[in-house]
Order: structure tokens, then sequence, then C-alpha cells
């Protein structure tokens, strides 16, 4: 099973809000997944981006990949992807 760390869309219409999850790369972008890891929004100003350090850490070692987006997001939390 291929797991990726990526977003997961939440919120209204042209009010998004997203979850960071951890999920199976055959799932939909907003279908299940295993653990939610953090949240990002956009809107605010500046952007709010929360990620929980200790959880992304254990599902990097275990081999989850994240998106390109994820990635940003991450090394804004100040956390390391390789």
């Amino acid at each position: 099973m291929a797991v990726k760390i990526r977003l997961t869309r939440r919120g209204a219409r042209k009010k998004p809000f997203y979850r960071v999850v951890v999920a199976d790369a055959k799932m939909p972008r907003d279908g299940r997944f295993i653990e939610i890891v953090g949240t990002y929004n956009p809107l605010s100003e500046p952007s709010e981006v929360k990620i929980d350090k200790k959880k992304v850490e254990k599902w990097l070692k275990r081999g989850a990949i994240p998106t390109r987006t994820v990635e940003k997001l991450l090394s804004i939390a100040g956390i390391e992807t390789k």
C-alpha cells in the first residue's frame, strides 16, 4: 500500500479550508484517509499552518510520501522531508 501525505478540501464554496492527512494513494482526494496530521487555512492573513510534527515524522519514517504542496507546508512548519 503506497501512502501519501496530502491535502483534503473542506469548507464552503469559495472558502477553502484544508486538512493535511495521511491516505492511501489510491483513494480520492476527499475520500477515506488514515490519520489527520494537521490543517491549512489559506484565507487567514497570513496563511495558517498547524501540523503535528510527531505524527508527520512518524509517517515519514514509515515511508509516506508528501505531495509537492504538502512539502512546502512542511518546510514552512519547519519539518525536514528528506
